[in-house]
């Protein structure tokens, strides 16, 4: 008998969505073409990554971009294990009981960090509902490794929203991440079929609380679009995220993973994003990157340097007047 390897695959990795109806995936436009992974510092990051037992979101959520990161050895370590306790309907992240929580993670993300010599680094990690802190404790002790064996670099961590618990959040945000992300993915109206688990102001509060912890650490939050939103809602999201104090936004085309995921309503154009680029512009945002492509940790590096230097010339401009 034989068997289609990447239907079990999928059947395994997303049990809770076997039983939607295939949606046709389509043709994507030539504007969302990446290139191939390939490279002698690709396969580096590979052996490295794999040699001390981690995961990077890169491969779990199927990055188009991961390619080009891996080739500059930018890679996302995804923390707490590779299975999700959420089913959001556009993430290609595993579903189901996670195991139990590896005690030498964060120690071995240090390492990583430190062997592959990066100046700015990015964190994220599934949702832990099944813990009473969300997997708190396990960020913490991640950015601390970080900071003993690689002092030099700069972190960005891409957490969940703890449930909305502040003492999860306020212990996360007192370990002193340089940047705090967490993404709204999208607008309020689309939460129930999208991201049925989250809350839209529950994670709009969560970065509004990393403000008020702590005014100068930098937040950022994220939007796909393509999945039905109308340019209205995006405005909208954008000045609820003004209000909140978020720093940086990111803009991106979701892109359907499988057959069983949420189809994409349309794929928004080049010129669209620029639009959407100068709208976040005049609303105030210190940083804006918006193109098809753009995931939360796509050029992190390059755009923390860009956020420090924009900041300061905001700084210097206030003291002037």
């Amino acid at each position: 008998m034989t068997y289609n390897t990447e239907l079990l695959d999928r059947t395994k990795r997303h049990p809770e969505k076997q039983k939607n109806p295939d949606r046709p995936m389509g043709r994507k436009p030539e504007w969302i073409r990446a290139k191939a992974p390939v490279g002698k510092t690709y396969k580096e990051t590979k052996n490295l990554v794999q040699g001390l037992k981690l995961t990077t979101v890169c491969e779990e959520a199927g990055c188009p971009n991961i390619g080009e990161c891996w080739e500059k050895k930018h890679a996302t370590f995804m923390v707490m294990g590779e299975i999700c306790t959420r089913a959001c309907s556009f993430c290609n992240v595993a579903t189901g009981k996670p195991d139990e929580l590896d005690k030498m993670e964060p120690l071995r993300v240090g390492v990583a960090v430190e062997k592959m010599g990066l100046e700015h680094v990015v964190i994220t990690s599934v949702d832990r509902d099944d813990l009473q802190d969300g997997g708190a404790r396990h960020w913490v002790k991640t950015i601390e490794a970080i900071r003993f064996k690689s002092p030099g670099t700069t972190v960005e961590i891409l957490p969940g929203d703890f449930k909305g618990d502040f003492n999860a959040i306020d212990a996360v945000a007192n370990a002193k991440p340089d940047v705090f992300n967490h993404n709204l993915e999208t607008v309020p109206r689309l939460y129930p079929t999208i991201r049925p688990g989250a809350r839209y102001f529950r994670s709009l509060r969560l970065l509004e609380r990393v403000k008020d912890i702590d005014p100068m650490m930098f937040t950022k939050s994220g939007l796909m679009v393509g999945l039905g939103e109308t340019k209205e809602e995006v405005a909208q999201v954008m000045d609820d995220m003004r209000a909140a104090k978020i720093d940086f936004i990111t803009i991106g085309q979701y892109l359907q993973p499988t057959p069983k995921h949420a189809p994409v309503d349309r794929f928004w154009t080049p010129d669209e994003f620029k639009q959407l680029e100068r709208m976040a512009k005049a609303k105030g945002f210190l940083m804006v990157s918006a193109t098809p492509l753009t995931r939360s940790s796509y050029h992190a590096g390059d755009d923390f340097a860009r956020l420090k230097a924009a900041r300061e010339a905001k700084m210097a401009t206030q003291v002037a007047e």
